[in-house]
């Protein structure tokens, strides 16, 4: 049913419009309701202009039109005339109530302007009346006016001559009340006069006694305003009073700012008497520190004991920093904004009028006033930034974010009172330098964690009952200390969650100086510099980088057993930077820019530079810790090489100790290594591989068949048998860089160690049974060690290598029996 009545009235609305555009089309109207400025058309068959002939237009259409096409054009023309017709009725009827309403209007209006046609008159006739009775008292009063006129200036010469003679008294009577405004307006008054006549006798008199009363109140005036007990409004009619009383304007201000000046340094010197306490309590308070931070701290607590200890101990010496501050800002700063307030409604925002308008006395007062605010502002920000200093601990670290926030804020008063101040600007340095400045003490404290956790590692590894490898291995069964790790990867996971959770736990911290309540936070000078360079950048980027360089220092230290650094410690970390620079280090990154909503508008340090500089660590940590393992393996071997007599040797019936102990250790190491890495990949192994037997010559089978003819007066054809197998062998490199597997690193270590075996032994000389011992012990070595390289043939190499030297060296080259060599082997 709505919807109907909608369409209805549509369809009215739109009836109404085409009714009221047609009538317009008819009498030549625009949308306005006036006629187009258009050129009349002079042709006489437009019916629609004003030219139009009938005759003629009819001559056309016969001429032009048949008959139908003309009965047409007559059915269309009577169908227009009669719609034009019934919107002009239609017209009519709805506008009758305004056509009967204007016509009441106008007959109403002609009555009302009969009766206002009738007052007119009226009021005509009595302007006529008085103006004819005015005219008859002015020429009654006419020759009184020039005499009336003159007494009326004597009379007025006499009240000046009674307010000069009575001014003296005027002014003592002001002067007992406190009148001063009132004195000083009266003195105003006459003081040209009394210039102006100060020759004649009697007005010098009255000219000298109101100096001399001028002076007096000059005198109180200058009092009160020394004192500055008053309210601000008084003290603003006192300058005003005075610079009417030509007191010097710049004296003025300096005595306005010097009284300030010695108010607000009695807050300054309050304020530094809280920053510097007394010696003894000083004393005591650092050693109280220092008995607690070497009393012992837990692995994993950020050292410099704890912050609330220390707080607790430090409570009776100082105010914390939050109530330094709020005391700074509800004295010095509070009190110099009323200064700053009470001066400027003074000197600069005071209207000056008459004589003072044209001293510029506004511009000279606000140029005092800025020196006067800096000066004292640089004192205050001093005595801040020393409190600030001395906030040292890495503990709580919401009340120096309050503090700084608090002074912050107070701060944008003074910058509304005194636009152009350079005030705010310094404090916000302050604020940015103290977050800084907290940065950097959270990475010292991140450093010093790290380096307090190596510690606490590097005594796990040196328990001895704790194990290393994991297991039952080498030195008996493993019993690892109460809460501690009994493994590397324990060792390795503890040790990196603990860094990652230090690391949440600053990030935590730092966060707090870009909180949405803090004002600075969210200021552009602040937060995209923090967030990028301070955050990122100057403590994240940092310690990632500290992690690096403080690991692959231990790669630095001297001696054949790498110095004092265990060879675990030294795998535990080339792990750690391995994992940091597969998952860690994007993942801290990540975490940072996400929750300080890092902009990288500036210049940062990619993930990827810091990843290199990972693996750059792990790869030299572990080549290091290779080395270090290959050359304690060596040292066993050299010292029983050059510790025995090879020439008078007895018989071998068993393997040496020192390379059942080799064996042991490298089993120990293996074991160790794959706690931490991968396997890798190995060649393909043969079948014989434990039972492969040496040659007395260099590593190669062939000359096997030479070893019964060998003779001490042949060894120019067996080294060039020799050295000729060597050009066609692959170069073994013995201290090339390792990967990141278990393999790799154990291939590394057993090429040291066997490289150093063969160098000793081309250093001696063997008899018979020195030779046979060296087949003993490279045959045990190979049915043990090719187990742990990724090519067994590089250790067939290299022992082969070893025997054909010993044997080259040997006196009596008679090889034992391969059979015996097994036996013997087995039996050890």
């Amino acid at each position: 049913m709505d919807t109907e009545v909608d369409g209805s009235v549509g369809d009215d609305a739109s009836k109404k419009r085409k009714v009221h555009g047609m009538l317009k089309l008819y009498y030549g109207l625009n949308d306005e309701g006036k006629a187009p400025e258009l050129a009349e058309s002079l042709d006489p068959c437009d019916i629609n202009g004003p030219h139009f002939d009938p005759e003629l237009y009819l001559n056309k259409l016969r001429r032009e039109c048949s008959l139908g096409e003309l009965m047409d054009h007559e059915t269309c023309m009577v169908k227009q005339i009669r719609s034009l017709d019934s919107d002009m009725q239609t017209l009519v009827y709805e506008n009758y109530n305004k056509f009967i309403s204007a016509t009441d209007t106008i007959r109403k209006m002609k009555n009302d302007f009969k009766k206002m046609e009738d007052e007119m008159d009226c009021l005509s006739a009595n302007m006529a009346a008085i103006t004819e009775f005015s005219a008859r008292i002015s020429g009654t009063l006419q020759d009184q006016h020039v005499q009336i006129t003159k007494l009326s200036g004597v009379h007025t010469l006499l009240r000046k001559l009674q307010f000069l003679f009575e001014l003296p008294a005027r002014l003592n009577k002001c002067l007992e009340l406190q009148a001063y405004a009132q004195a000083v307006n009266s003195h105003r008054r006459a003081r040209c006069v009394l210039q102006q006549y100060s020759h004649l006798p009697s007005f010098k008199g009255i000219q000298d006694d109101c100096h001399a009363i001028m002076d007096k109140l000059a005198q109180e005036l200058r009092q009160k305003f020394r004192d500055g007990g008053t309210s601000s409004k008084d003290l603003s009619e006192c300058v005003e009073l005075l610079l009417q009383l030509d007191e010097p304007a710049e004296e003025l201000c300096d005595k306005f700012l010097g009284h300030a000046r010695s108010r607000l340094e009695s807050d300054l010197l309050g304020l530094e008497a809280e920053i510097t306490p007394d010696a003894p309590a000083v004393k005591d308070a650092s050693a109280a520190s220092a008995q607690k931070a070497s009393s012992g701290v837990a692995p994993g607590s950020p050292p410099g004991g704890s912050p609330k200890a220390l707080a607790s101990s430090a409570s009776s010496l100082k105010t914390d920093i939050l109530e330094f501050i709020d005391r700074g800002c509800n004295e010095f700063v509070s009190s110099l904004c009323l200064v700053i307030m009470s001066y400027q409604e003074l000197f600069i925002n005071h209207p000056q009028t008459g004589e003072l308008a044209t001293k510029n006395i506004p511009q000279m007062a606000n140029g005092k006033l800025q020196v006067f605010v800096d000066d004292l502002a640089a004192r205050y920000f001093s005595l801040v930034e020393r409190r600030i200093q001395e906030e040292k601990g890495v503990g709580d670290n919401s009340l120096l974010v309050r503090a700084l926030d608090r002074f912050h804020r107070r701060l944008q008063a003074v910058s509304k009172l005194l636009p152009g101040s350079s005030v705010p600007h310094r404090g916000t340095e302050i604020v940015i330098r103290a977050a800084n400045e907290r940065v950097k003490q959270y990475l010292s404290a991140l450093q010093s964690f790290y380096m307090d956790s190596l510690t606490d590692v590097r005594q796990a590894l040196a328990t001895p009952r704790l194990s290393v490898t994991g297991g039952s291995g080498v030195g008996g069964p493993a019993s690892g200390r109460d809460n501690n790790p009994s493994s590397l990867p324990e060792l390795l996971s503890s040790l990196s969650s603990s860094i990652l959770n230090q690391i949440k736990t600053v990030l935590a911290s730092v966060h707090l100086f870009t909180a949405k309540d803090i004002t600075f936070s969210n200021k552009p000078y602040f937060k995209g510099e923090f967030c990028s360079k301070g955050v990122r950048e100057s403590l994240v980027v940092s310690f990632i980088r500290f992690v690096c360089q403080s690991s692959r220092q231990f790669c630095e230290s001297a001696g054949d057993k790498g110095g004092s650094t265990p060879p675990a410690l030294l795998l535990l970390l080339s792990r750690l930077c391995l994992d940091y620079e597969t998952s860690a280090i994007s993942y801290i990154l990540t975490l940072t820019d996400e929750q300080f909503l890092v902009q990288h508008h500036s210049p940062v340090t990619p993930v990827t530079a810091l990843c290199a500089e990972a693996r750059e660590a792990a790869q030299k940590l572990l080549n290091h810790y290779v080395k270090v393992q290959g050359l304690i393996i060596s040292q066993m071997l050299r010292k029983s090489v050059e510790t025995r007599d090879w020439v008078n040797t007895i018989e071998p019936r068993n393997v040496r100790a020192v390379m059942k102990r080799v064996v042991e250790d490298t089993t120990s190491i293996d074991v160790q290594v794959g706690l931490l890495y991968e396997e890798g990949v190995r060649k393909a192994h043969s079948s014989d591989s434990s039972k492969r037997t040496f040659s007395v010559y260099s590593s190669s089978r062939q000359q096997a068949r030479y070893a019964a003819s060998y003779t001490p007066s042949a060894p120019m054809d067996t080294n060039l048998l020799s050295n000729i197998h060597k050009l066609f062998s692959e170069r073994i490199d013995i201290f090339s860089s390792v990967e990141f597997n278990k393999v790799s690193v154990m291939t590394g270590i057993i090429k040291i160690s066997l490289k150093t075996f063969l160098e000793c032994v081309r250093l001696r000389t063997f008899g018979r049974y020195g030779l046979q011992q060296i087949q003993v012990d490279c045959h045990y070595l190979q049915m043990y060690l090719w187990r742990f390289v990724s090519d067994e043939n590089l250790v067939h190499f290299l022992l082969d290598e070893i025997v054909g030297s010993s044997a080259h060296r040997c006196l009596d080259p008679a090889p034992m029996e391969q059979s015996v060599i097994e036996v013997i082997c087995e039996r050890g």
